[in-house]
């Protein structure tokens, strides 16, 4: 299917994501799906479910998380938000709500209803960061490990397209200060995956 024949496909489905009502009963600010998807991206970028600032604003990692997602990247926010080069989606498209420790899970509607087919409609897609246990779990067979052990074996996960990650926010910089191979060694992977799939 040429780019002439998907352009208007995937606005079709972004349109319909849009609207989306399926599970508006169980949120508590109502509906507003955060999605990015560009048909030139060669990334995209996988997370967890919008925070209040991030639904408020409708802008995607619009937080404290994505400017430390950004510093990772190597991205300004210009250029994160702008250009051709990301696509970006969360494992739950709405803000799901507070829980007792902090936002409640990603919807579980939202992947089986809308993730396929949106992927299938960004044909130059080359890499896929995996951002957190959500995502992971939906898209890797790591049920039975810790986050660490999916982190640190990234090397096998990029051979299938994924390149697994801690989530930025800030309850998780205890987290990687106690891990700097993190920083001394996946960091700069990441990097030279991000320009192998296209992004100089």
């Amino acid at each position: 299917m040429t780019a002439h024949m998907t352009e208007p496909l995937l606005q079709q489905l972004l349109t319909e994501i849009s609207g989306c009502h399926y599970c508006a009963a169980h949120l508590p600010l109502g509906p507003r799906p955060i999605v990015r998807a560009n048909l030139a991206a060669p990334v995209m970028v996988i997370g967890q479910a919008p925070g209040t600032r991030v639904h408020a604003s409708g802008l995607p990692w619009d937080d404290p998380s994505g400017d430390r997602l950004r510093q990772w990247l190597g991205m300004d926010r210009a250029r994160f938000y702008g250009g051709d080069c990301l696509s970006i989606m969360p494992m739950g498209f709405c803000y799901p709500g507070k829980g007792k420790g902090g936002d409640l899970p990603p919807r579980p509607e939202c992947a089986p209803l809308w993730h396929a087919r949106l992927r299938a409609l960004l044909p130059n897609l080359k890499l896929t960061l995996l951002i957190g246990r959500y995502a992971q779990r939906y898209y890797l067979d790591v049920q039975q490990e810790t986050l660490e052990d999916t982190v640190r074996q990234w090397q096998g996960h990029l051979e299938r397209g994924y390149f697994p990650l801690p989530h930025p926010s800030p309850r998780n910089t205890l987290w990687l200060k106690r891990r700097p191979w993190f920083e001394d060694e996946v960091l700069p992977a990441l990097r030279r995956a991000l320009q192998q799939a296209g992004l100089s």
